[in-house]
C-alpha cells in the first residue's frame, strides 16, 4: 500500500446476500416508492441480474483534492479474451473518450472487461486492463488486446490533472468484482461525478421480462455526470427545486457525460445490440438529460447468451440462435426503463462530497423530493422486504 489514502471500497456486491452493501444509508428509488416504467425488475434490480455479470469498484480519496476511482464490469467469469461476447457501441454525443470503439464496431465482440473512470485516467486504466488480460491463464500467446475504457470528467471534485487512477486501483476493482447487489452512488468511477445539478455517481437497474415476452433480462449500469432538468416520474423536480440547466443566463455552459453499460441474456447479435443501445438515450431524456454540447454519452451493450460466445481464433461456419427482430420490442422498452431507473438510483444513493478547491456537490435532498412527488401523486406504496 502506498502512502496515498486508497479507499478501495471493494463493495461491488456480495454473493448470496439479500441486502445491498452499506455504501450509503440512503434508499434506492424503488425502495422510496419511486417506481418508473411498467416492466418488473430483476432479483437485485441491477445489471448483475444478467447471467454471471459481475461488478467491482475501487474508490480513490487522496487529501482534499482527489475524489475519483474506477468501476469494472465482467460479462462472465471465464477468460473473456478466449470467449468473447457479442457487443455493440452506440454514441449519442461523441464529446468524450471511449477506447476500443472501432474494433467493437468492426467485429461485433467484446474481449475484455469494461472499465469506467475519470477522463484523464482513461489511458492509464486501459494500459492496466490490457496488462491484466495478457496475464490471464491461456493468454500467453496473445499479441493484441482491445481494452474498453469509458470516462466521465470528474474535475469539479477531483484534481483530474493528477491522473491518479492506475494499475493498483484497476487490479483492486477486478479482484472485488462480484455478482449480487451492486454498491451505488459516490463510489468507484462515480466518486466525483455530478448529475442534473446534484451529486451523481454509479447507478444500476434491471428489467426481467415475463415469460410471455420472452423471459429475458436486461440490465443497465450508468456513470452519471450530465446536466439538464431533473425529471422523476414525469415531475420536473429540477424546476421545483430551483436547480436546472440555463436557470441563470450567466451560468457556465452545460457539460458532462454519461457512460452506460447494457447487458442482456437474450440471443441477440451485434446489430440487434446496437438497436438496444440506441434506445438508452430515451432513458436519459426521461430523467431530464438532453445530450448537451459538452456531454460525452456512450452506450456499450453486450449479451451473455452462452451459445453466442465467440471462441478466439474460431473458424468455419457458425450456426447460432438469434432472436427475430419482431420479438425485440420488449427488450427495447426494457433498455429504456433500466437506463432511466439506473440514473435515478445513482442520484438517490449518492452522498454529498467535498473535493478539489473546497467544492461541495450536494446529495439530492430526498425528503424534499419525496414530498414533491407525493404532492403530485407519483409515489407508489413502499414495498415490504421479503421474509
Amino acid at each position: 500500500m502506498t502512502a496515498l489514502l486508497l479507499c478501495v471500497l471493494l463493495a461491488a456486491a456480495r454473493e448470496q446476500t439479500a441486502t445491498p452493501p452499506a455504501s450509503s444509508a440512503r434508499p434506492r428509488a424503488r425502495e422510496a416508492g419511486v417506481v418508473t416504467g411498467i416492466l418488473p425488475s430483476g432479483r437485485w434490480n441491477a445489471i448483475t441480474d444478467v447471467g454471471d455479470v459481475s461488478v467491482g469498484h475501487a474508490t480513490l480519496c487522496v487529501g482534499d483534492d482527489v475524489r475519483t476511482g474506477v468501476t469494472v464490469l465482467l460479462p462472465h467469469r471465464g477468460n473473456i479474451f478466449q470467449e468473447k461476447v457479442p457487443a455493440a457501441i452506440f454514441v449519442t454525443n461523441g464529446f468524450g473518450k471511449l477506447t476500443g470503439v472501432t474494433q467493437v464496431q468492426e467485429l461485433g465482440t467484446l474481449e475484455t472487461p469494461i472499465a469506467l473512470t475519470g477522463t484523464l485516467s482513461t489511458w492509464r486504466v486501459a494500459d492496466a486492463l490490457a496488462e491484466w488480460v495478457l496475464a490471464q491463464p491461456g493468454n500467453a500467446e496473445v499479441t493484441s488486446v482491445n481494452p474498453i475504457v469509458g470516462e466521465c470528467n470528474d474535475g469539479e471534485l477531483s484534481d483530474i490533472r493528477r491522473r491518479p487512477v492506475g494499475r493498483e486501483q484497476v487490479l483492486a476493482a477486478l479482484a472485488a468484482a462480484a455478482s449480487g447487489p451492486v454498491a451505488e452512488g459516490s463510489i468507484g468511477a462515480g466518486t466525483g461525478t455530478v448529475c442534473l445539478g446534484w451529486k451523481g455517481g454509479i447507478g444500476t437497474a434491471s428489467r426481467a421480462l415475463p415469460a410471455k415476452l420472452g423471459g429475458w433480462t436486461v440490465g443497465a449500469l450508468v456513470q452519471s455526470n450530465f446536466g439538464g432538468v431533473l425529471t422523476v416520474a414525469g415531475v420536473p423536480l429540477g424546476v421545483e427545486l430551483g436547480r436546472f440547466a440555463f436557470r441563470d443566463a450567466l451560468a457556465p455552459p452545460e457539460r458532462g457525460s454519461c457512460m452506460i453499460v447494457l447487458a442482456t441474456d437474450a440471443p441477440v447479435d451485434a446489430r440487434q445490440l446496437r438497436r438496444l443501445a440506441a434506445r438508452t438515450p430515451m432513458g436519459l431524456a426521461r430523467v431530464g438529460g438532453f445530450a448537451s454540447n459538452g456531454s460525452g454519452d456512450y452506450t456499450i451493450a453486450f449479451t451473455v447468451h452462452p451459445a453466442l460466445r465467440v471462441k478466439h481464433g474460431e473458424r468455419g461456419v457458425r450456426t447460432v440462435p438469434v432472436l427475430a427482430d419482431d420479438d425485440l420490442s420488449p427488450l427495447l422498452l426494457a433498455a429504456v426503463e433500466a437506463t432511466e431507473e439506473a440514473v435515478l438510483n445513482s442520484l438517490f444513493a449518492a452522498t454529498t462530497v467535498t473535493g478539489r478547491a473546497g467544492h461541495v456537490v450536494e446529495a439530492l435532498p430526498l425528503d424534499r423530493v419525496l414530498e414533491i412527488l407525493r404532492a403530485h401523486g407519483r409515489l407508489a406504496p413502499i414495498p415490504k422486504p421479503a421474509m
